[in-house]
């Protein structure tokens, strides 16, 4: 054998081995592309599906955090005043002074509030034909802060913020109770009683107006009393207040 074959036989396999193992390594590496890219396609995708998921999600947290924020979470509101629909009725002689009396049923004779007060009849009519009236009855006294609010026996009263004396509590005598009786099948309504009708003839007519009234009671302390006004009747706001301080 020649040295050109031993030559041949030696280095040629050396060659063909190395050829394949580059074969081999670039088939590897082509796999380990595709593979690669595959898999990056592949994260694409799933990263997509995540994103296109995450508006949903937020939308829910955020719905979530609103309802725990919302309504699971009220603050809790301050206690509302109660408010009742009582009759009202103003009257007075004409040289007298006002009365102001409160029924819950117009058919009791027996008031549940009965206040005289100091400011004249006359006055009164004079301040209603401004169409606005506010009366105020207020109570500083220490000793009566425990008693009811209706059973206060003295009250300082304001009318349209000017101070007119004060206002008493009675008891109902009998004018009062037959005034009464006399004016259970009026709800609203106005008008004069002819002179000598539970006083001297000096006095003159007895003068009434008898409304509804919604009676706002906003704690032991306060309560007031708002005239409320017929459809078919002019504006006129009149209302009662009662405070008391401690």
């Amino acid at each position: 054998m020649t040295k050109i074959d031993v030559l041949c036989r030696c280095i040629l396999p050396c060659f063909s081995s190395a050829a394949a193992a580059t074969d081999s390594s670039t088939t590897g590496i082509g796999t380990t592309t595709t593979k690669k890219r595959l898999s990056t396609s592949l994260r694409d995708d799933i990263q997509d599906d995540h994103l296109r998921d995450l508006p949903e999600n937020d939308e829910d947290s955020t719905t979530t955090d609103e309802s725990i924020a919302g309504p699971g979470h009220p603050h809790q509101a301050p206690p509302r005043p109660s408010k009742t629909m009582v009759i009202g009725t103003i009257f007075g002689h004409r040289l007298g002074h006002v009365w102001f009396c409160v029924q819950h049923d117009r058919l009791n004779t027996k008031p549940s509030l009965l206040l005289e007060l100091s400011i004249p009849t006359q006055q009164l009519v004079k301040e209603m034909r401004c169409g606005l009236v506010r009366i105020a009855l207020e109570c500083d006294r220490s000793d009566l802060g425990s008693c009811p609010l209706h059973s206060v026996p003295v009250w300082t009263m304001y009318c349209n913020g000017r101070k007119l004396g004060f206002a008493i509590r009675r008891k109902p005598n009998e004018n009062n109770r037959v005034m009464l009786k006399i004016m259970q099948s009026m709800t609203v309504g106005a008008g004069v009683i002819p002179a000598g009708f539970g006083s001297a003839d000096g006095d003159g007519e007895l003068m009434y107006m008898r409304a509804n009234y919604e009676c706002v009671v906003g704690s032991c302390d306060s309560e007031s009393f708002h005239l409320i006004n017929p459809d078919d009747c002019p504006g006129q706001e009149l209302s009662v207040f009662l405070l008391r301080t401690r």
